[in-house]
């Protein structure tokens, strides 16, 4: 086994961590050519099909080789949808004992390591009556019964506490490896990339991780977790991403490439291992996450979803076109949008003007539009495009992951628009205008190069409800001044001043976040 394996993230291209050189370079796996990893989806009848025909133990010298092998199994399996635990347990597991052979016994073996619940079970007695009827297994099999523990659990992050990586180094019968998963924090925190490392490549790759960090003008700190806490925290990013994935899927990809077993695999043995640390009671989390909405956003959707005329609803949506792919490594470099983010309904106008790469994701683009509004990221939002409606996951809403989606994609060219809807209680919206298409300059980017006053402060009830808010606090005889300024934590009206704006400040915000 090669000393690192990587996962590629969706769209099958390798990726390095945060945009540097790939972190390392890993040996060619052998090809795959089931009908999963051909694109073919198996169902039950099929499933005896894909049932690999021996291991080749010989060749095996740890037992996380066999791990991976039955995790690819399972991650065929669980494509059978809600009856891939019957299959395992009525199909598969029966199927490896009948054939009652050392690399059937070593399969099952695997099966009860990865797997939970009645498929570990029935999988690891299977494995027991083939060790108790005389079928051999090597000796370094018996090490997957010894408890798994975690010696190190580290989590990366830069000093404003946005996580990038959490890594553990994971010790079993005196083999260690090191598990980490990339944390995508424009993603709700779901998982990226996984990584499998050798336990002696980790100082190497523990350098050039930060290595690729720093070079990307991004401060790295690492702190230790404790074991309970680093398993709650990955089980939170496992879980965003599975979400994901059942709310937008995409077609299946290889289970096995040329950087390693896929992100499926990896995910499954990861969960195994994890499962072997302290467990946490799961209480209310602190940040929203999909399918959960603050009582004023509760109450915005009812509104967004009556008729147009009704209570102020969106008009209806016609079928979306079809989504332009995303741009390639050959297509070069991405070129610079010059936008234009007008807040509607704003007298006098409030606005940015930014310059952003084409490329940026959409969900990236909202969290630049948060900083360069001063707003602090509390509630949901939604981009609606003439491609569909892209923000949190969500099927109910027919919203699709702004994560996975680019702001060339939606408006492939100059003059193209979009709409963003910030907050659904006080329901900012947003005009935003690809004003033009620019040559890279020897700047850094994203930056903003105008705009016109200072943007309304958080959860202050709108248009609307500013507009009142700045008559109030230019009255120092209205009967609500006094409060309006404690909401504000201001002592002096004179430090609110609606006229203020500045480019540079909001570009410095733009590169620090």
């Amino acid at each position: 086994m090669s000393p690192v394996s990587r996962n590629r993230r969706r769209n099958g291209k390798k990726r390095s961590v945060r945009g540097g050189a790939p972190l390392v370079v890993v040996g060619e796996p052998e090809e795959c050519d089931c009908p999963y990893c051909a694109g073919d989806r198996p169902t039950p009848e099929r499933v005896g099909d894909l049932l690999p025909q021996s291991i080749d133990l010989d060749a095996m010298q740890d037992p996380i080789e066999v791990e991976i092998v039955a995790s690819m199994l399972l991650a065929i399996g669980a494509a059978l949808g809600d009856d891939s635990d019957a299959a395992l347990r009525e199909l598969f597991v029966p199927t490896f004992e009948a054939q009652a052979t050392p690399e059937a016994r070593a399969m099952l073996a695997g099966i009860a390591s990865v797997a939970d619940g009645e498929v570990s079970h029935v999988a690891a007695e299977a494995a027991g009556r083939l060790a108790d009827a005389g079928v051999s297994a090597p000796p370094w099999l018996a090490e997957l019964d010894a408890p798994i523990t975690a010696e190190e659990c580290i989590r990366f992050a830069d000093p404003t506490g946005l996580t990038f990586l959490l890594a553990g180094r994971f010790q079993r019968a005196g083999r260690a490896h090191v598990v980490g998963a990339s944390v995508d924090d424009c993603d709700c925190g779901a998982a990226g990339e996984i990584l499998l490392i050798d336990a002696d490549q980790w100082p190497e790759a523990r350098e050039a991780f930060r290595s690729d960090l720093r070079a990307g003008g991004v401060d790295v700190i690492e702190e230790k977790m404790r074991p309970v806490d680093f398993r709650r925290a990955l089980e939170d990013a496992l879980d965003a991403r599975a979400e994901h994935d059942r709310v937008d899927p995409e077609p299946p990809g290889e289970l096995v490439d040329e950087e390693g077993p896929s992100y499926p695999v990896l995910a499954l043995l990861l969960r195994s291992w994890i499962r072997a640390l302290p467990a946490s009671p799961r209480g209310k989390r602190g940040r929203l996450h999909d399918g959960e909405l603050d009582v004023a956003s509760m109450s915005a959707l009812l509104d967004l979803l009556q008729p147009a005329g009704r209570g102020g609803g969106v008009p209806a949506q016609r079928r979306p076109a079809s989504l332009p792919a995303k741009r390639k490594k050959s297509d070069g470099p991405a070129p610079i949008y010059q936008i234009k983010v007008g807040l509607r309904g704003a007298r006098p106008p409030i606005w940015r003007r930014l310059e952003v790469p084409a490329d940026v994701s959409l969900a990236q683009l909202h969290k630049l539009i948060q900083v360069a509004f001063d707003w602090q990221d509390y509630h949901l939002h939604v981009f609606e495009t003439p491609y569909g409606s892209f923000g949190r996951p969500d099927a109910d809403l027919g919203h699709r992951a702004a994560s996975r989606v680019t702001l060339e994609q939606v408006a492939p060219s100059a003059g193209d628009k979009l709409r963003y809807t910030y907050d659904f209680g006080d329901n900012w919206e947003h005009d935003i205008l690809v004003e033009k298409i620019l040559g890279r300059a020897s700047v850094a980017y994203p930056r903003c190069t105008g705009g016109r006053r200072a943007a309304p402060p958080e959860d202050c009830g709108g248009v609307w409800g500013y507009a009142e808010l700045v008559e109030i606090l230019d009255d120092p005889t209205h009967p609500e001044h006094g409060d309006r300024l404690d909401w504000l934590g201001l002592d002096d009206p004179a430090d609110f001043d609606p006229a203020r704006f500045d480019p540079k400040a909001v570009t410095e915000a733009l590169r620090q976040r």
